[in-house]
């Protein structure tokens, strides 16, 4: 079980969301944070904290107005730690090698895998040969419908038909080296943890990292027992890094506790 910080960043800035406000239109959404700082101090503190395999999350499309200004703010991180941070948003077959050769360890991808609902096998056998999936991470963000969690992209915007399950997990990891699962109803609003989706996601064969409405030591600690300490960790609007009331370094130092 490790801790894996994140650098959403969204307009240009680094920022803390609700996830369930976010707009393609006019690039609104809920703040609960915007950093004064550029992305690279807070890859700096992470290497420094020798914290890997964090996310860098690009929260506006690719077209959008904003788009060059979050792509400048992701270099920027990429290139401070090079090798210890993934990146996600807008990845498809054709980019995911600038991306690579920017810095980043891994690409995460979502939407261009899936369309019209249902799982592109054509387009993730374009990532794989691209890039191969030892350095693919599939985001399965997720929201509830219906009592089931169903997979959502286009920035938690869209439902697809693909039932986040024990099933789904095992098909698609043969084909990635990686899972990330928001859950995005969840998603900075530090509530506490989606229970369901975690269950789900420790069901994961391959390593498999949880992000959604963690606001304590004691949601850590419900994660680490649901999951039997197999899913990684990520924290957001609640450390105090983002204005929160949790400490980052007692986070970066869990598992060592532990």
């Amino acid at each position: 079980m490790r801790f894996r910080p994140c650098i959403d960043i969204h307009n240009g800035k680094v920022k803390q969301i609700v996830g369930s406000s976010l707009k393609d239109e006019g690039g609104e959404a809920a703040n609960n944070f915007v950093s004064d700082k550029n992305a690279d101090s807070y890859a700096r503190l992470y290497k420094e904290r020798g914290l890997s395999g964090g996310h860098v999350i690009i929260l506006n499309p690719r077209g959008s107005e904003h788009y060059e200004a979050d792509l400048r703010q992701a270099q920027l991180a990429l290139s401070e730690y090079e090798g210890g941070l993934q990146i996600g948003g807008g990845i498809t077959d054709e980019n995911a090698v600038d991306f690579l050769n920017m810095g980043a360890s891994h690409v995460i991808v979502t939407s261009y895998v899936f369309r019209g609902g249902e799982i592109d096998f054509a387009r993730l056998k374009k990532l794989t040969e691209a890039i191969g999936k030892e350095r693919l991470v599939l985001d399965l963000s997720c929201k509830k419908r219906g009592g089931e969690y169903y997979i959502v992209t286009d920035r938690w915007q869209k439902f697809t038909d693909t039932a986040l399950s024990e099933q789904t997990l095992d098909l698609l990891s043969r084909n990635c080296a990686e899972f990330l699962i928001h859950a995005a109803d969840a998603e900075g609003k530090s509530n506490g943890i989606e229970e369901g989706a975690t269950k789900i996601a420790a069901l994961s064969p391959i390593p498999c990292t949880y992000a959604g409405g963690i606001s304590s030591f004691n949601d850590v600690d419900k994660l680490r027992d649901i999951s039997g300490g197999r899913l990684d960790f990520t924290i957001g609007s609640a450390l105090d890094i983002f204005g929160g009331g949790m400490s980052f370094e007692a986070a970066a130092e869990y598992v060592e506790e532990k």
